[in-house]
């Protein structure tokens, strides 16, 4: 890891790739439910490219059951 690479639990916003990863989820899955979530607080659309917002998107689960 260089000096410029930000851990993953550090970062305010993540790709769908790394938010998959971080909270193990499937890709489509999380891809899915983030475009039928567009306007929720823990999506931002940055042209064609969802980002989650991780500290946003972990209030989120931690009240799901099921996904």
């Amino acid at each position: 890891m260089s000096n410029t690479d930000v851990p993953i639990w550090e970062k305010y916003t993540l790709t769908i790739e790394e938010a998959s990863k971080y909270f193990r989820i499937g890709e489509n899955k999380l891809r899915k439910l983030a475009e039928e979530n567009l306007s929720a607080n823990w999506v931002i659309v940055n042209g064609n490219r969802i980002q989650i917002k991780r500290k946003q998107f972990e209030k989120v689960i931690d009240n799901l059951d099921t996904i």
